[in-house]
């Protein structure tokens, strides 16, 4: 009797192990297509040269006081205030600062959290990630990979696939409907 539970007791942990290693190789390889298909973006440093540069004054005209708030001095707008919230029609969303795509309405979602919300970018090249060690929190700050603007910050509690939320400032984007013209200028 002792043989037959101890031989039930083996197997059952034998067949549990393996259905665990299924699960686990089946996990990576989820983990392994997403990171293939959604790459992290670049992350940029104090070396980083960005290959748009603007004087503050030449900023300051070229965008709207909200934005230069935003994209150059790295405020944030109030949640539930930016106009992209609860916006859910289909095209791009371009930055405000350098007119490059960066997200597209494929990727958005409602975080709930009162910002515009993305779970990847249109391309990794399309931003940069920034170190951002302010209000005593190590965060990630989402800049504009042409003109290193901010656009808002990138956390891990986002939907799948990829578990991220780029959760962005309205006033930094430009968003443009499925089949529209990209725009020609920040003040939109």
């Amino acid at each position: 009797m002792k043989n037959l539970l101890f031989l039930a007791v083996v197997s059952f942990c034998l067949l549990n192990s393996n259905c665990s290693n299924g699960q686990s190789q089946k996990t990576a390889t989820k983990t392994m297509n997403t990171k293939q298909k959604y790459p992290d973006p670049p992350v940029a440093d104090e070396k980083t040269i960005y290959p748009v540069q603007y004087t503050d004054a030449q900023w300051k005209e070229k965008l709207t006081a909200d934005q230069y708030y935003i994209l150059r001095r790295e405020g944030t707008e109030r949640a539930f205030s930016g106009k992209y919230d609860h916006f859910y029609e289909k095209g791009t969303y371009y930055s405000a600062a350098s007119l490059q795509p960066l997200f597209s309405s494929d990727a958005k979602f409602n975080s709930g959290t009162g910002w515009p919300s993305f779970y990847a970018p249109i391309n990794p090249d399309a931003v940069r990630l920034v170190k951002d060690e302010s209000f005593g929190t190590i965060r990630w700050a989402v800049v504009d990979s042409k003109t290193g603007s901010h656009l808002g910050h990138v956390f891990d509690d986002g939907p799948e696939p990829t578990g991220k939320r780029y959760c962005m400032n309205s006033v930094a984007l430009i968003f443009v409907p499925e089949g529209g013209k990209p725009p020609t200028s920040s003040k939109q």
